[in-house]
């Protein structure tokens, strides 16, 4: 375990994702959240202590662009959602409220466990500047699922991926959302690239570690990825 770069989760969709979807007030799932980071503090106190030291703990993903929540949550009021973005502010802001208190909770154990790395994973970000520019890392829908059912996000909560009537694009790779609540293959490159290579991380991935030699992600320009 010494030697080991353990990722921590995504741990907190599903605490969140039950009650938004049975419409509980945002207050009361907001409540949620110390709970959640105090499991996740719990589960990294542990291996810290069983010998880990190397720990990625990532935030949460901008649950606003999600084609489950923009079909659950729509509405007709400009307002609520990102002029650029097309992802709804309030919930978007929900996800940053997890992850501000994540990293909270993440400098608190780095003074506990000095000698262990702790890395903050910033999968809203990292997720983040795709859907501002889509069409720089190659994707032409954001916000639709590539898998789905009828519905102006491409999403039926009665038909879903896989089931009897949901349809399939035909480039998943050039969709950011796979099934309305999972990225596609090609978006989660992207954000691995981000944290590998590029500044998506606290501390920095790419200045505690060299992966030149060690590890790389590789993508040939002339093959697509594949999404199941």
């Amino acid at each position: 375990m010494q030697n080991a770069l353990i990722v921590m989760g995504e741990i907190g969709g599903n605490d969140y994702n039950v009650p938004f979807m049975q419409d509980h007030p945002t207050k009361e799932v907001m409540a949620y959240v110390p709970d959640v980071i105090n499991v996740i503090s719990s589960a990294i106190n542990e291996l810290v202590e069983l010998g880990a030291q190397t720990l990625i703990v990532p935030g949460n993903l901008p649950i606003g662009c999600s084609a489950a929540y923009l079909t659950h949550f729509s509405t007709t009021n400009n307002k609520d959602y990102d002029a650029k973005t097309g992802c709804l502010n309030w919930l978007n802001d929900f996800s940053r409220y997890h992850n501000q208190l994540l990293q909270d909770e993440l400098g608190r154990l780095r003074q506990l466990h000095p000698n262990a790395n702790i890395i903050y994973a910033d999968y809203y970000n990292a997720a983040m500047r795709i859907y501002r520019a889509p069409s720089k890392f190659g994707f032409k829908s954001t916000t639709s699922a590539c898998c789905g059912g009828e519905g102006p996000y491409h999403y039926n909560f009665s038909v879903r991926c896989g089931r009897e009537g949901s349809t399939v694009c035909g480039d998943p790779s050039t969709y950011v959302s796979w099934d309305g609540i999972h990225l596609t293959e090609s978006a989660y490159y992207e954000i691995a690239r981000g944290l590998l290579e590029g500044p998506y991380t606290i501390p920095r991935l790419n200045e505690l570690f060299s992966f030149k030699n060690s590890f790389r992600i590789h993508k040939d320009k002339d093959t697509k990825v594949r999404d199941y």
